[in-house]
């Protein structure tokens, strides 16, 4: 036996072993007995502010790093991620039924009510209970049609600004009824009473179209909607499809407002970009009255590349959250089961490691074939979440943008007026100013 032979050290021995780090070992910031970090959100000498949640992200990447323990509330930690492999183990983790933590005073007050609602909807519901409404209402809402064909047509009224207002409220009151003291939970607190009031009116609205609409399904046998064929549905019933109408309006009307003015600041900001979609759009749409077909939005590439990067820099929310529901390893460090984890997608999106020139507004970095093109990972910009727990109108919210955006493009020529336009934190990101906008009638 030579001596090489011998002597020789064992492959698993030589190979330098990585060591995984615990759970405590997370850096983050000091959680103190009774408060938690809230004495970091406290205006005038807090760090953090509630309603800049993609401020604080980027603040506590550059002092703690990739992976950020924090306790807000005592005994609740949450972990926030920010590097694209960590958040693809998320979603790979996340089981058949994602689980998250949201909603739950909104949980509460529906549960209060059996007679009007089987369970608290598809916002905060987990489990079985959840996949139940799930599947059965994304069947119509995933079918590849023009959003023209699914939207019922609503009456412009005086109601638009009361149901918009309350709509407004409740998502203002949920990030801090979600992660504040959770008092509401013994008593009405002011602001689960301001969730209360707010989801009453919605409640009431909804009870009305979808009677109406049963009414009018038993009269005419026809259908000819998305809540036409949920009350149709032998896979739901009447309690479930109010609860998925209040959840329709509940989510629908901010997200879609506020996307909206964040596309028509950027077009509005960057006129080179406008006038390429514009060019796209006249090409599309000849005669400006034109409809939007589906066939149409198939073809609008270059809008499409405009909504994607509206969304990498100023996404729906600042990320995801779930529910672990076994160890998972971020970054080397072990989390256990059970934690609430959160990506910090918004931030991510903006920084050099990730995309050139993260701070502009490029919409060929999506198109292939162009010198700006861009591949990056599929887990960067995803305003809608990802797997089963996706948003569930991803298809209605996506077309209803491309729409908006190309009908007002092709017919009006835009110019910004204002400031550079940040945003705010509430459940949804909010514009934090005005849209000051100028509008010129294109020949």
């Amino acid at each position: 036996m030579s001596k090489s032979t011998l002597f020789r050290i064992p492959r698993f021995l030589s190979t330098k072993t990585k060591i995984l780090k615990e759970f405590n070992e997370i850096p983050g910031p000091i959680s103190l007995p009774l408060v938690g970090t809230l004495y970091q959100y406290f205006p005038v000498f807090g760090k953090y502010k509630f309603d800049r949640l993609h401020h604080n992200g980027l603040k506590k990447l550059r002092q703690y790093g990739p992976v950020v323990r924090e306790d807000i509330v005592p005994g609740v930690s949450i972990v926030w991620i920010f590097k694209p492999e960590d958040i693809e183990m998320l979603y790979r983790k996340e089981g058949r039924y994602p689980e998250r933590r949201s909603h739950l005073a909104l949980q509460k007050y529906r549960l209060s009510k059996p007679d009007v609602y089987n369970t608290g909807g598809l916002l905060p519901t987990n489990g079985k209970d959840w996949w139940r409404l799930r599947k059965a209402f994304q069947k119509h809402l995933s079918k590849v049609q023009c959003v023209k064909g699914y939207v019922e047509k609503w009456d412009s009224n005086s109601e638009s600004s009361k149901l918009i207002k309350a709509a407004h409220d409740i998502n203002s009151a949920i990030l801090k009824t979600d992660n504040g003291p959770q008092l509401w939970r013994k008593f009405d607190t002011p602001m689960y009473k301001s969730i209360k009031k707010g989801h009453e009116h919605i409640e009431k609205i909804a009870l009305k179209v979808v009677s109406e609409k049963l009414t009018s399904i038993k009269t005419t046998d026809s259908k000819a909607s998305l809540l036409g064929e949920y009350l149709s549905s032998d896979e739901t019933d009447y309690k479930d499809v109010v609860g998925m109408t209040v959840d329709t309006l509940l989510a629908g009307i901010d997200t879609a407002t506020y996307s909206c003015c964040f596309g028509l600041y950027h077009l509005s900001s960057n006129p080179d970009v406008q006038e390429k979609m514009f060019g796209e759009a006249r090409a599309l749409l000849p005669d400006n009255n034109t409809p939007v077909t589906d066939r149409i939005l198939e073809r609008a590439v270059y809008s499409k590349a405009v909504v994607k990067e509206m969304f990498r820099m100023n996404p729906i929310s600042v990320g995801v959250g779930r529910i672990l529901p076994e160890e998972c390893v971020f970054s080397g460090y072990r989390v256990p089961a059970g934690t609430v984890v959160v990506t910090q997608n918004q931030v991510s999106c903006r920084q050099k490691e990730y995309f050139r020139r993260p701070d502009e507004f490029v919409p060929e970095r999506w198109l292939k074939g162009t010198v700006h093109y861009e591949s990056v990972s599929p887990y960067l910009v995803l305003p809608f979440g990802h797997g089963p727990r996706t948003c569930i109108a991803r298809r209605l919210s996506e077309q209803f943008l491309q729409v908006v955006l190309i009908k007002i493009v092709r017919n009006f020529k835009m110019t910004w007026t204002g400031p550079k336009l940040d945003s705010k934190s509430l459940l949804i990101n909010k514009p934090d100013g005005p849209i000051s906008l100028k509008f010129k009638t294109r020949d």
